[in-house]
């Protein structure tokens, strides 16, 4: 086991308070706003991290927490916490990015950040199918490797990687189109 806090929670009922809160301090940012992204409502967002890592303490209290990779059973808590959300709405709201969510890097969507408003790359992402759209949000604005997306979705790797492959080219491809818009 290499995740030193997963280490310390292994023993359910006698679980390291502070592995607890040290994976509370690690995880709760990036969980609250790759959850956020997805449902667009602070508040659901914030009641969603936190059913998050109340799960995390259930699992771990009835013995079937995470054994391997800490970071991927969170996420792969919230995509399901955040399916939920949706099916309990019955409705898709839209996918949030502020401007400052976008970082630099080689990835279509910060490519054309430079020539896109924020709301241009939402409207982008939001004509990926859903796979898609969640394939590449949790690898270029969460930073997951290829096998934590995986699991994460619940696919094998070479399907991450077609998705993200599909979803790249239809990507670039808009954003071709968008940015001969802006230009014109």
């Amino acid at each position: 086991m290499s995740d030193p806090i997963l280490s310390r929670m292994e023993s359910g009922f006698s679980c390291d308070r502070a592995a607890l809160i040290a994976a509370y301090d690690q995880y709760h940012l990036p969980i609250y706003g790759y959850i956020h992204r997805q449902v667009g409502d602070t508040e659901a967002a914030r009641d969603l991290a936190a059913e998050t890592f109340h799960r995390l303490l259930v699992a771990i209290k009835q013995g079937h927490g995470p054994h391997d990779n800490l970071k991927a059973w969170l996420y792969q808590t919230a995509h399901h916490l955040v399916i939920d959300h949706y099916r309990r709405q019955k409705h898709r709201n839209h996918l949030p990015l502020e401007d400052d969510l976008i970082e630099a890097g080689d990835d279509p969507v910060s490519l054309a950040e430079s020539h896109l408003s924020a709301e241009q790359v939402r409207e982008v992402l939001h004509r990926l199918t859903t796979e898609q759209r969640q394939v590449i949000i949790l690898k270029y604005l969460e930073g997951l490797s290829n096998v934590e997306v995986a699991v994460i979705v619940g696919k094998p790797v070479g399907a991450v990687k077609s998705l993200q492959h599909r979803a790249l080219v239809a990507l670039r491809s808009e954003l071709t189109r968008q940015e001969e818009k802006v230009f014109i």
